[in-house]
């Protein structure tokens, strides 16, 4: 094999490398974007289920102090 096709086999193999890191790196933005989205969504559900909480603690609070007011 002389050094031309020794050259070439080499860049060959970093066309492949590069493609492949290429298509690993895409999927894993498209990975972030989403777990990003699905974060966001459940930071929302978390703010919703403790502003539920603490009507309910307040509620409670109001029921033990015998003024009874249901805000839900």
């Amino acid at each position: 094999m002389n050094a031309m096709q020794s050259l070439e086999g080499r860049i060959d193999a970093l066309i492949r490398a590069y493609n492949t890191l290429h298509k690993e790196n895409q999927a894993l933005r498209e990975q972030q974007a989403g777990l990003v989205t699905e974060r966001a969504t459940l930071i929302e559900k978390l703010e919703l289920a403790r502003t539920r909480v603490e009507a309910m603690v307040v509620q409670l609070k109001s029921m033990e102090t015998g003024s009874v007011e249901i805000n839900l």
